[in-house]
């Protein structure tokens, strides 16, 4: 039977208690792995139940075949080639490619930003540098 639309409290609160889950599972992995995976679980199977997108910054963070928390360095690989970002889970060798295509745009972005921004400085160049004929602002000569 279906459930029907959640309350937006109630999406709030789920979206919170995934947060705090995976901080307290990011903290918890040194000292018990264990622990910390099954925070993983917990939190995506609130996902499920009260149908919540998973946080981008978040979604990254779990093996989508074994469900195990991932840290870099520790259980998990990860590299960068052909304009994708690669992860390996080392507990079960999963594969997660990645695009990266987003932050391609938002660096190119920043830099025609940033140059437009230097550029857009007149009014520290002196002025008779921008006339044609190079004389001050009010004297004109005749033709």
């Amino acid at each position: 039977m279906r459930r029907g639309k959640r309350p937006g409290w109630m999406l709030k609160i789920g979206k919170e208690r995934i947060d705090i889950l995976f901080r307290m599972a990011e903290d918890e992995f040194q000292a018990n792995p264990q622990r910390s995976h099954r925070y993983t679980e917990i939190a995506r199977n609130i996902s499920k139940k009260y149908r919540i997108r998973m946080p981008r910054k978040w979604r990254r963070r779990f093996c989508k075949k074994c469900y195990r928390f991932l840290r870099p360095g520790a259980n998990c690989t990860v590299r960068v080639t052909g304009g994708r970002v690669i992860f390996r889970c080392l507990e079960c060798g999963h594969i997660m490619r990645l695009p990266y295509t987003e932050e391609k745009k938002e660096k190119r972005r920043n830099k025609i930003e940033s140059y437009t921004n230097k550029k857009g400085t007149d009014e520290q160049i002196p002025v008779s540098t921008h006339n044609k004929c190079g004389e001050s602002r009010g004297e004109r000569k005749p033709y």
